[in-house]
């Protein structure tokens, strides 16, 4: 799996993946397959959303108005 995805890449391939999964016509290897990819693409997903909230947590929470701070420091 590619780490560099952006959410919006990494959910369109998610929704790839479960398509296929879906379909019912794939080989058992290739099912577990994309089954593993597609749980790799959820927790990037979840890390990317979870990122952005707590962005929008510290923008939101400033006391001194709308300023923008690493919350990873």
């Amino acid at each position: 799996m590619n780490n560099e995805y952006t959410f919006e890449q990494a959910l369109a391939r998610l929704e790839e993946i479960v398509k296929g999964l879906e379909n019912g016509s794939l080989p058992l290897d290739k099912s577990i397959e994309l089954f593993e990819e597609g749980n790799a693409l959820v927790k990037l997903c979840t890390q990317k959303l979870d990122a952005a909230e707590q962005k929008v947590r510290i923008l939101t929470e400033t006391a001194a108005g709308v300023t923008e701070s690493d919350f990873n420091a």
